[in-house]
């Protein structure tokens, strides 16, 4: 009885269907101590080529797929620049600027020292991307069943901002390792050059404390940013069509949709950039050097210090986030994936407030 509850629950949210079109679905009867039938509402989808079920199993493990790829592959590419960041943020005197520190890293390493770091970056940001986009999804529809659907479209922006902390938690603990592996590789030179030659090393001098010692500024750093990356895109992409798109979701094709994802990822990822750094810079200085403490790198750094290197991490971060969109976006539409229009009041609360006859 639970699960086919539970599925029942998924699709009476706001976040299930295109088109929003209150339906009456009968559970079976109860019997037990005569209890009563109950109804529920339900969205009814207007997608028709959707081929998965909406809060299926294969939904949520296709939507972690689809994390792994706009995570992974999209952090990979940009690691030149990752590194450049990096090595403004922890060592000032040196690296000056985003081109200095270009010329600098390219006359000492050579071309392919740009790509330092790579293998662990695309590893560790590939397990983020998985369980960020994956519990996302999972946590959304959680957090909305216990809401109920009137709640869910009113609290939707509380809804957005606790379901990607939720999942954002566990995303660090998955990332954590080859994060503290890829700053070390990046901004200590001559400690070590690739993922085999680093782990080892690392394990011997500090233990397994070596790799989950930036878990804590992680959390500073990337929930806050989650946070913002997710509830800041889905109430862009709702003013999007509200305001800049002339004409419904419904009547636009697949190619004007993923147009508006990606540049609804780009202005979530602006704001993300912004509200993450200092704890970014934080994270980056405490996995260069061994035996610190956040508390001591933060008091190091000082105010002006933790904002070194943001206009780097500006662009990186909005164009990550606007290509991280756009993957995610366009894994479902190969999957065939449901994906649910910005939401509308239900006809329950229209009602309550007046608003029809």
């Amino acid at each position: 009885m639970y699960p086919t509850a539970l599925t029942q629950l998924a699709r009476s949210n706001l976040f299930s269907s295109p088109l929003f079109n209150i339906q009456k679905v009968e559970e079976p009867k109860q019997s037990l101590h005569g209890q009563r039938t109950r109804t529920l509402a339900a969205a009814a989808t207007s997608d028709e080529g959707a081929e998965v079920e909406f809060g299926s199993q294969k939904y949520f493990l296709l939507c972690g797929f689809g994390g792994i790829l706009s995570c992974g592959t999209t952090h990979t590419a940009v690691v030149p620049l990752d590194l450049i960041k990096c090595r403004l943020q922890v060592d000032p005197e040196k690296f000056k600027s985003i081109g200095n520190g270009f010329r600098l890293t390219v006359k000492e390493d050579g071309v392919r020292g740009l790509a330092k770091g790579w293998a662990p970056t695309f590893i560790g940001y590939s397990m983020q991307g998985l369980c960020k986009f994956g519990f996302y999804e999972v946590f959304k529809v959680f957090y909305s069943d216990l809401l109920g659907e009137e709640n869910t479209y009113l609290w939707r922006t509380s809804l957005y901002l606790a379901a990607s902390a939720s999942a954002e938690f566990f995303a660090d603990i998955a990332l954590a390792p080859m994060e503290a592996v890829k700053v070390r590789i990046q901004t200590k030179p001559g400690y070590a050059n690739t993922l085999r030659e680093c782990v080892p090393k690392m394990y011997a001098e500090e233990g397994v404390w070596a790799f989950y010692k930036g878990v804590v500024p992680l959390w500073m750093r990337q929930i806050p940013y989650t946070m913002m990356k997710f509830s800041c895109f889905e109430r862009t992409v709702e003013l999007l069509y509200k305001h800049a798109v002339p004409k419904p979701r419904s009547e636009c094709t697949k190619s004007e949709q993923l147009v508006v994802t990606f540049v609804a990822g780009y202005i979530a990822g602006v704001f993300c950039a912004i509200v993450s750094h200092p704890a970014d810079s934080v994270v980056s200085v405490l996995n260069k050097e061994s035996g610190s403490t956040a508390t001591q790198v933060l008091k190091k750094l000082g105010p002006k210090g933790v904002w070194k290197g943001l206009v780097a991490r500006i662009i990186m971060i909005g164009t990550l986030t606007a290509l991280q969109w756009f993957i995610y976006d366009s894994v479902k539409v190969y999957f065939r994936l449901p994906r649910p229009a910005p939401p509308e009041m239900p006809e329950s609360l229209k009602k309550k407030l007046g608003l029809t006859e």
